[in-house]
């Protein structure tokens, strides 16, 4: 991946990696910054104020260490701003302003004019800033709010208490901006959205894109490159703002877990044989399909072993440091015999998503959906357009296997969940992405779901056999509040189990069950709880709790900062046994 000069720049990599183009400018580094506790700075137009009372780190959220501010109570909005200054070279062009992620509702302002908002916390945002600019010094400005306690915005784990109640599995917020942002230089006419659908069964690769600018007399070209050398090739019209080509591939090689064979995609607008706007991507070919209760890829079925990740890092919070430390947390799990995770309640950046791309890693995309009413249509209003561009952001990654918009959507003070939430949200994920299997919500209480998932923390190997065994038997099916939810004969997957406390000495972690008093009763219990799964011919995949502690949860197999617990070897023995659905 490109990465910036300035190697003092915090997360200086190229942040988009599946549409990478030359001309760009990351804005990581200081921002004057102000935290606004009575939410008045749009009245008192701070957006036009030549300087603000502090100094931030950006990409690194207010309550982090290494944002240089780390204030921890809730904060309801924020400002930052910034001045910056355009290479010579962009004249004549356009320019974007891009946004990795800003919690919550976000408004942006260049030079004193608003030029758009965004609501949502998780998602990628962009707006065109050319006619707001001016020759030699220009002002970026942002305000972020952000009410975690409302109930109509989702918050996943970031606590939802004061911040010195240390509340089970939830941990520190983040507020304002937590991803990078940079400018970008592209042409009058553009591609500014590609979606790429891999066909390997007929041997091609699909490609949906939209351009923007007037595209009159402009076509599309693609070329399809492994290792370097061509594979493939194909030309369209562009019709209105959209083209559509199909890519005849003369070399085969799948995208499996493990072998990560990937193909580079080059792709140009052009008018006539004359370009105008080249970027670069990249594919995997892989499919996904359910089949005898198991979940196959590229038609053979797969045992996903995966573990829980839940994307915090002790001075980033939701950031990570630097790039390698994505990386970082791929390959531990991997040391481990995990060949995936649950990217939990949370969507994680592009880049962590490319490296599991690279590295042939497994990942459910999910939504960060704890802390919002789902109980009236009010919840599908605030979740479902982020939801949408999460699925849009993220479609073309090979290593996503499966779509989980919600996670234990329990009732909410004694009110039901309104189960048409779940059914329009499995509906919407179902019509915008057919070619992956979608959980409605992970353990409780299903709707509509193409996976049957529960989850079950008994810490009683013999005891989660028993509950199993009459699957085995074909006696019936261990179903978690029969009341709320039925088994219809899917692929049932273990999506949440183990939670093994383990901190010697510590008090006052948090865990789940009893807690083992040596090391080799974890081990143990560890060996049987996973056994029982693994052996189990009606279960075709589990994801253990979890793969490092974040805060006061004590039940990773690292520490937080990824130390090993045990011997990476011992955990990676259990979880390469054969398992009975391969």
């Amino acid at each position: 991946m490109q990465t910036t000069r300035e190697s003092t720049v915090p997360r200086p990599e190229y942040p988009r990696p599946q549409l990478v183009r030359d001309r760009w400018m990351n804005l990581n580094g200081p921002w004057e910054f102000e935290m606004d506790f009575g939410r008045s700075g749009k009245e008192r137009e701070v957006y036009r104020s030549e300087k603000l009372k502090t100094q931030i780190v950006v990409p690194f959220c207010p309550e982090s260490k290494l944002s240089g501010i780390a204030y921890k109570d809730f904060i309801p909005a924020v400002w930052y701003r910034r001045e910056f200054v355009l290479p010579d070279s962009w004249s004549g062009h356009r320019t974007l302003i891009h946004f990795g992620a800003v919690d919550y509702d976000t408004e942006v302002w260049i030079n004193g004019v608003s030029v758009g908002t965004h609501r949502g916390g998780y998602t990628s945002f962009s707006f065109d800033i050319t006619e707001q600019l001016r020759p030699g010094s220009n002002v970026v400005t942002v305000c972020a709010e952000d009410e975690p306690r409302s109930g109509l915005q989702p918050v996943g784990k970031q606590r939802r208490e004061h911040h010195f109640i240390r509340a089970g599995c939830d941990y520190t917020r983040t507020t304002g901006i937590w991803q990078t942002v940079w400018l970008e230089c592209v042409p009058q006419q553009y591609l500014s959205a590609l979606k790429i659908l891999p066909d390997p069964e007929n041997k091609r690769v699909h490609i949906e894109s939209r351009i923007k600018g007037n595209t009159n007399g402009l076509s599309l070209k693609a070329e399809a490159r492994y290792q370097g050398r061509q594979v493939g090739s194909s030309v369209a019209e562009v019709v209105g703002e959209t083209a559509y080509l199909t890519v005849a591939l003369d070399e085969i090689y799948l995208w499996e877990p493990g072998k990560p064979e990937l193909y580079d995609l080059n792709l140009t607008v052009q008018n006539g044989r004359e370009p105008i706007d080249t970027v670069r991507s990249y594919f995997g070919l892989r499919s996904v399909t359910i089949r005898d209760h198991a979940i196959a890829i590229n038609g053979k079925p797969v045992f996903q072993r995966l573990v829980l990740d839940q994307g915090f890092y002790p001075d980033g919070i939701y950031t990570a440091p630097s790039e390698e430390d994505l990386k970082k947390d791929i390959r531990i799990s991997m040391e481990m015999g995990f060949n995936g995770a649950r990217l939990h309640q949370k969507v994680f950046e592009p880049e962590y998503l490319y490296w599991a791309d690279k590295m042939g890693y497994l990942v459910w995309g999910e939504y960060a959906s704890w802390g919002l009413d789902i109980t009236t249509s009010m919840g599908l209003e605030r979740f479902l357009p982020e939801w949408m561009e999460t699925m849009e952001r993220d479609y073309n990654h090979p290593s996503i296997i499966g779509w989980c918009p919600f996670n234990e959507t329990w009732d909410n003070r004694g009110t039901r969940q309104d189960d048409e939430v779940l059914r329009i949200a499995w509906q919407v994920t179902k019509s915008m992405d057919p070619s992956r299997p979608v959980i409605d919500t992970s353990g409780n209480f299903h709707v509509k779901t193409d996976i049957f998932d529960i989850h079950d923390y008994d810490q009683d190997p013999e005891s989660l056999r028993a509950k199993l065994e009459p699957m085995r038997t074909g006696e019936g099916i261990y179903v978690t509040f029969p009341d709320r939810q039925k088994y219809e004969d899917q692929p049932y997957f273990v999506s949440e189990y183990g939670g093994i406390w383990w901190k010697p000495g510590d008090k006052q972690g948090w865990g789940y069950g009893t807690r083992p008093v040596s090391e080799k009763e974890f081990l143990e219990r560890y060996r049987g709880l996973t056994e029982a799964l693994l052996e189990h011919p009606r279960i075709c995949a589990f994801c253990y709790t979890q793969l490092y502690d974040v805060e006061q949860e004590v039940n990773g197999l690292y520490t937080y900062d990824r130390k090993p617990k045990f011997d990476p070897e011992i955990i990676k023995a259990v979880n390469s046994q054969k398992a009975a659905i391969e």
